[in-house]
Order: structure tokens, then sequence, then C-alpha cells
């Protein structure tokens, strides 16, 4: 039979925050694979565990997952984990969870700590919606390409940051996004955890006077809905009628519902679009 593999999510800082249950697999497995073998070692010791150990990183991830994925073909179960937090989510670890399912190894993900997830509930902003980005892109392009797409993001937006790196991002996000409430957290679960509840210009200011210290989540606020819609609508007052048609109907929906959301949009009656539409064909029949 195949083996399996098996995602364990690791404390992000306070050792106690790890489960009986990624206790138990870590000790059964036959093999961990591990971001940082002399990182995950201490967490081993600490715990008194010696299941062998190899290296998966992000310079070896396509190469040796193929290793890992023959491995669990001939019936090894391996245990993945990061250096900190839950494998596979912004980690080298998607690209062995997509090489398992390509292969029908059989994949399951044992819940624990996530630095995301928790900046996220301790922040006091909204959490029913939300989007993570990780670490912005180091590409310039790259990056200010997801920059021009967080102007118009009305979830709550999550990142993560480097202490040397916090101040150049802050000042990206004042520039791009404007002066918006967030909530600063770092050290998370550790000693010298912090969730602080600012805005991105204070939160800049400070970093003038204080030098950051320690990993970094920004949590911050999404755009108004409302300010998202007033955008929209004077977007949909600088065209015509005609030209807002067009809009939808290139995009393939059928002139009925394009009249339906023409209509929507602009705060008039479908009925208001029919007859424009109407008298615009009569005048180009008579010219």
């Amino acid at each position: 039979m195949a083996g399996k593999l098996y995602l364990c999510a690791t404390p992000i800082g306070n050792l106690d925050d790890i489960t009986l249950r990624v206790l138990n697999t870590l000790r059964e497995a036959d093999l961990i694979a591990a971001e940082d073998t002399r990182h995950s070692i201490k967490l081993l010791n600490h715990f008194q565990i010696d299941t062998p150990m190899t290296s998966y990183h992000e310079f070896n991830k396509i190469e040796k997952a193929k290793y890992l994925v023959e491995q669990m073909r001939q019936g090894m179960n391996i245990a993945l984990v990061t250096d900190a937090g839950t494998p596979a989510i912004s980690d080298p670890g998607e690209e062995l969870v997509r090489q398992c399912y390509e292969a029908g190894i059989e994949v399951t993900s044992l819940p624990g700590p996530a630095a995301c997830i928790t900046a996220l509930t301790l922040s006091g902003m909204s959490t029913r919606r939300f989007c993570f980005e990780a670490f912005l892109p180091a590409d310039k392009k790259e990056r200010q390409w997801i920059l021009d797409e967080l102007k118009t993001e009305t979830r709550t937006i999550i990142l993560y940051e480097a202490p040397h790196h916090l101040k150049k991002t802050l000042e990206e996000l004042l520039e791009n996004l404007g002066n918006r409430r967030m909530t600063l957290c770092r050290e998370l679960t550790k000693r010298y955890e912090e969730a602080w509840q600012t805005t991105v210009r204070d939160a800049l200011d400070r970093c003038e006077t204080q030098e950051p210290r320690g990993e970094y989540v920004i949590v911050l606020e999404g755009r108004s809905v409302e300010s998202r819609r007033e955008e929209m609508a004077r977007s949909w007052e600088e065209m015509s009628i005609e030209e807002h048609m067009a809009y939808y109907e290139n995009q393939g929906i059928a002139g009925k519902e394009a009249m339906r959301m023409v209509a929507k949009d602009r705060g008039i009656t479908r009925r208001d679009v029919y007859q424009y539409m109407t008298d615009r064909k009569i005048k180009e029949k008579d010219y």
C-alpha cells in the first residue's frame, strides 16, 4: 500500500501550541520533511522525537518532491513541517501537495498554528471576508501590480513582513492605498507579542523613532464598499449608455440582462435604457 503525506502545523512561537495529534504523527511517521532541519531538530529534541529528517525547501522543492512522492509510493508515511506554522501556506509545501495529488497519494492536514489567522483574530478588524497576500513580491513590477490590485480590495488584507523591510512596505502602502486603519502584529504567541491598532501613517512614524524588531503581520482595513461603489458610479457616468451596454455585451452578456445591469449601475429603469437604445437606432437609421 502507498504511504500518506501528513501536513503538520508546528508552533509559531510558543511550543505549548503544538497539538497531541501532531506530536503522535511526528513520532509515528517514517520520515519528517522539514524546511530547515537545523531549526526543526530543536522542536524534535524538545519533545524527545527521534524520527529521521530530510530537508525540503524552496530551492529543492520540485526535485525533492519527486523523490518524496516515490518514497510514499513504496509505502513510506511522511510528515511535512515548515519552520513555523502550517505547511503549504506561503510555503514550498504546496508543490509537494500538488505532486501527491497527481500521483494519487493521500494527503491530510493536521490543524494548528498559522500566523495569518492568529493575527486576523487578534486584530479587531473585520474577519468575515479577508485576503492573504503573505510577503509582497520582491520584483518591482510584480509588487506594483499587487499593490494596484489591493487599492480596490474591500476585504481585510493580511501581509507578512520582516523587520528590516517594514518601513519600506508601510511607505508603499501609504502611497498606494492611503492612510487606512490597521493592526500591526509582531512576535505572535511569543513573550513580547504585540497587537497595535493604528493607522499606516502612525505606524510609519513609529518606525522613525523605534527600530522594528521581530516578525510582523500587517492586518489592513479593506476599502469601504461605499467608496468602491461611488468610484464605479463615477466611471459609469463618464460612459454613454451605449458604451455602458457595449461593456457588458462584449463579455457575452445578452441584451436584456445587459440592460438590467446598466440600469442598476446608473440608478435608472430598464425601460429608460431600452428607450435610449431605441431612439439611438432610429437616429442612426434616419442619418
